[in-house]
Formats: structure tokens, C-alpha cells, sequence
């Protein structure tokens, strides 16, 4: 382990896919969602435990979420939680993280990951990430994390490398979720890869990246400099916020940069965005069915069912739904209708705020 190795871990989201299980006061990041008794939360920082020392661990979260941060990491000092004043998509929260941290170690070989993805792989995954790292430590580039495409998915990003023999290998470009038709070229091409969103690189490296490709950001954070670790830190924190983009750190800096590498890794990897997501990772029964529950179930198939442990839920005739109940919310869902969770968690909050 190298105490200069530091672990970003961006846990603001809502996840409002994931309703009526992930909710605003209590998104999925904070639930045991694979029933492992540990949260996601606990699971990513779980992850590290062998790359960095738990002192090096930092947490970018909203304002509301800190109560539930420290009563499932109580390790971490209120230092080592950055709490957004309101969000701002990905860029402001890295870019807050890494200036605080650089400050603190100009050295620091950081790791960004969400809070919220499933790593089936961890051992595999903690290799990849050393091959990151010690890469990151001795060139100025920037690393992201590619995971070998087991399908045509149109829910992801994808990333086009230059195929070489080296671990780490030069990106070519970055691309949005594509149709199908496109997702089946990237595939069959063998040069894409998805986009996990998992980053690495040295402090000195993503500053000079976001001086170069988004000036505006840069000069924001680099005016902490003098605030960071101070109790002047959180009213800087508020007042910059309000003046920052809300721009992703991929339009911001990597699809820009032109020293962006790529780590490959075939790690079981689930970005969890959805109830469909979450199915397709876990164990199922001999009628496929993901159970997670007190069920009677009866010519049910190809469903997930989520339901409180105290609660007896009967289902008959039911093929490939969605049933999830939580905090008094019950959805049934089609699961490959899986789309109009949005609007349910719009027109429930109509009815009333609780619900969402």
C-alpha cells in the first residue's frame, strides 16, 4: 500500500431509476442492495482497503447525506467529507476533491469512482487499479477504466483505444450511448470499450488538465487553496458552488485532453443505474427470477422481486417484471418498460414529496 494513494468517492447521486427503493433522503448508495450486509456506500470504500490508507479515503456528497456518510464509514474525519452545497455533475465534485487533496499532498496518485456500481470481480479489479496507479504516478496522463463489453448496451458510453500489446493503452475518442445498430459496430470492432466512469491520475496531472481544457473550474478551486483543511473551507465550498458549470469531468476534461490512457478490465462490473442492471448481476432461481424477500411465487418467471423481509408477497402468472416495494411505495413494473420510472417518480412527487 502507498500512503501517497488517495480514493475519491462520489456518492451525491439520487438514482431516481432505482425508485421506489432509492429516494431523495435515502438513494440507493446507501442501501444493501445485493443483501451482502453491506451497503454500496461500504462496499466501494471496502474496495480500497488494500490501495490506500483509510485516512486517504474522501467522500463528495450532498449537504444531506453526511448523517448517513458517517454513520456508515465512522472512520472518516469530517475532513474527508466534501459536501456539496447542490450539485453540479461530476467535474466541480472531482475538481473540489483533487485541489483539496493536492493541497494537503502534492503527490497524491488519486482514484475517482462512484459509490454506486457493483464490482463482482474485486480482486481483478484492485489489480487493474494498481496498473492505473503506477502508471499515473510516473507520466503525466490521465487514466479511466474500460470494461470489456459483454454486449451491445446502449446504455453506456463507450471509449475507442489503440490496440497495443502495453496494460495501458492511448484513448482515441469518447463516445455518447449510441442506438443499437451503432453499439453492435462498437462491439464486433473489438477497439470499444464501456465507460465506467472509474478514474486515475496524479494530482499535479488533473490540475494541469483542468488549467488547460476548463480554465473557469481552475481557477475556481486553485482560489482554495488557502481554505482547504481550514474553517474557512465550507464557506468558500458555498459560495464558489453557485458559481461553477454543471458540466460532467468527460465533457470537461477527458473527451479534450490528448493524454488520456485506458486500463482494460473484465471485472463483473455494473454501473446498477437500473432495476434491469441489477438483475442481470445477481443470482437467480430456477424459474430465472431474482428474489430478495418473504415470496409465495406461482408461474412467476424472469422477474425481480424486492419487497420487505417482514412482508408475505404473493404473485401469480407474472413473466419478466419488476416488483420492488419500499418505505410505502409498492411499483410493478414491466421490466423491459423499465423507461417510465421517470415518470412514476414524477407524478408521485405530485402526489406528494414523501413518495420521492
Amino acid at each position: 500500500m502507498n500512503n501517497n494513494n488517495y480514493v475519491v468517492i462520489m456518492a451525491g447521486g439520487v438514482g431516481t431509476r432505482f425508485w421506489p427503493f432509492s429516494r431523495t433522503k435515502n438513494p440507493k448508495q446507501f442501501h444493501d442492495v445485493l443483501g451482502t450486509g453491506r451497503t454500496l456506500l461500504q462496499q466501494t470504500a471496502d474496495r480500497f482497503e488494500d490501495i490506500c490508507p483509510k485516512e486517504n479515503i474522501y467522500i463528495v456528497t450532498s449537504n444531506d447525506y453526511i448523517g448517513l456518510i458517517k454513520e456508515q464509514l465512522p472512520f472518516l474525519a469530517d475532513s474527508q467529507i466534501l459536501a456539496e452545497p447542490s450539485r453540479r455533475n461530476t467535474a466541480p465534485c472531482v475538481a473540489y476533491a483533487c485541489y483539496k487533496i493536492a493541497v494537503q499532498n502534492p503527490e497524491a496518485n488519486i482514484v475517482v469512482a462512484p459509490a454506486d456500481h457493483i464490482i463482482l470481480r474485486e480482486k481483478e479489479f484492485e489489480k487493474r487499479i494498481n496498473l492505473a496507479l503506477d502508471a499515473s504516478a510516473k507520466d503525466d496522463i490521465l487514466v479511466t477504466l474500460g470494461i470489456t463489453p459483454t454486449r451491445p448496451d446502449t446504455g453506456y458510453g463507450y471509449i475507442q483505444y489503440v490496440k497495443s500489446e502495453d496494460d495501458v493503452k492511448q484513448v482515441k475518442t469518447f463516445r455518447e450511448k449510441p442506438n443499437l445498430e451503432l453499439a453492435k459496430l462498437f462491439v464486433t470492432s473489438g477497439e470499444y470499450v464501456w465507460n465506467a466512469g472509474i478514474f486515475i491520475w496524479n494530482a499535479q496531472a488533473i490540475k494541469k488538465a483542468f488549467a488547460k481544457n476548463c480554465p473557469k473550474l481552475h481557477d475556481i478551486f486553485s482560489s482554495g487553496d488557502s481554505q482547504y483543511f481550514t474553517e474557512k473551507e465550507g464557506n468558500f465550498i458555498n459560495e464558489i458552488y453557485q458559481t461553477c458549470e454543471s458540466i460532467s469531468i468527460d465533457y470537461a476534461v477527458m473527451e479534450k485532453a490528448d493524454n488520456v490512457h485506458i486500463v482494460l478490465g473484465d471485472i463483473g462490473w455494473s454501473d446498477l443505474g437500473t432495476w434491469k442492471s441489477l438483475y442481470e448481476v445477481s443470482g437467480k432461481d430456477e424459474n430465472e427470477n431474482v428474489i430478495d424477500g418473504s415470496t409465495m411465487l406461482y408461474g412467476v418467471t424472469n422477474s425481480i422481486i424486492k419487497t420487505p423481509k417482514d412482508r408475505l408477497v404473493v404473485v401469480q402468472g407474472l413473466d419478466g417484471y419488476i416488483i420492488a416495494e419500499y418505505d410505502n411505495v409498492l411499483m410493478i413494473c414491466e421490466k423491459e418498460q423499465e423507461q417510465f420510472v421517470k415518470n412514476f417518480v414524477a407524478d408521485a412527487g405530485k402526489k406528494d414529496n414523501k413518495f420521492v
